[in-house]
């Protein structure tokens, strides 16, 4: 007869950050401000394409960032400069945010007179996707030179968001063997409501569906 407890610790953490997502996307609901959580692997244009967004959408919502690295300030100085209010976000040298982290930069950043908030999350498709931040909506981004095949190989990023960016797709013709058919079939098996958008945050190509959604994520909070 065994003397000691088993303890799923992995379990209970995912419990307890899941109940504290939730409370704050019901504080983030109250106080009318939209949370997106924005994912992808490093070097895939988060900022790129966040600091098009921000062009886009500045004069007529006010929109807030928080950059989450491991470490540095690039980010957030990049961020400021494109016109958005923006922190950083050091993790510490772990591989996510979880509700309770969101929670702290939220407060820092002064998010209550903000319409749209964007947490750029860790550059990594595993860790993010299995923590419920509290935000609004889930986004991700994947660029073209990654590969078409990369729903496979990362499920649960692919089904926790509600939309994907296929980002870079000026290169299009050079990495050739990119197939739109192949990975949108593959997003949709894993998540028939994905909204897919194809853009290009160098050139600013195919930004008006994406900011089209983003504009319709604010009207609907009210």
């Amino acid at each position: 007869m065994q003397d000691y407890k088993i303890i799923e610790v992995k379990q209970s953490i995912f419990e307890d950050n899941d109940a504290d997502a939730n409370k704050l996307r019901e504080e983030l609901k109250e106080q009318k401000t939209v949370l997106i959580n924005l994912m992808s692997a490093p070097g895939s244009g988060k900022t790129t394409t966040l600091c098009q967004t921000i062009a886009r959408l500045k004069d007529e919502i006010k929109i807030g960032v928080m950059e989450a690295d491991i470490d540095s300030d690039v980010d957030a100085a990049t961020i400021t400069q494109a016109g958005a209010r923006a922190i950083q976000l050091h993790t510490g040298g772990m591989c996510h945010l979880d509700a309770d982290m969101t929670r702290q930069g939220l407060r820092e950043l002064g998010a209550e007179d903000l319409d749209l908030v964007f947490l750029e999350n860790v550059g990594n498709l595993v860790c993010p996707a299995e923590f419920d931040t509290g935000s609004t909506k889930n986004a991700m981004i994947l660029s073209v030179p990654e590969g078409d095949d990369k729903p496979y190989k990362y499920p649960l990023m692919f089904s926790v968001c509600d939309v994907v960016l296929i980002n870079k797709c000026d290169t299009l013709e050079v990495f050739n063997e990119f197939s739109k058919e192949a990975v949108e079939k593959r997003i949709h098996e894993l998540n028939p409501k994905a909204e897919i958008f194809y853009i290009s945050a160098k050139t600013g190509e195919g930004f008006d569906g994406w900011i089209n959604w983003l504009r319709n994520q604010v009207r609907i909070r009210d």
